[in-house]
């Protein structure tokens, strides 16, 4: 009983501070329509990858966390690409 209590604990840390750190999608869909697509994709896959760890307790090999090291990073690749377009077509 106390471990499920303690993993159940656990998991709502988890969930606190996954969603805080959840990539933002800031790239102007008026001004970058394909980057912005992209940023939301990213945001999908993010939240994919959540629901995948909450359904396996979080219990993946640290795989996930990779994982969803990785899409902040693309997410902010996007965000850098855009703003360099922005820097070029003034």
């Amino acid at each position: 009983m106390k471990r499920i209590v303690f993993v159940a604990a656990i998991a709502g840390v988890v969930m606190v501070a996954t969603a805080a750190a959840q990539p933002v999608r800031d790239v102007s869909a008026k001004r970058h329509p394909n980057l912005a697509a992209a940023q939301h994709l990213v945001d999908q896959a993010y939240k994919r990858v959540v629901d995948a760890q909450q359904a396996n307790e979080f219990d993946l090999g640290g795989h996930a966390a990779r994982a969803k090291e990785l899409l902040d990073q693309a997410n902010a690749e996007l965000k850098q690409a855009a703003e360099v377009s922005n820097e070029n077509h003034r």
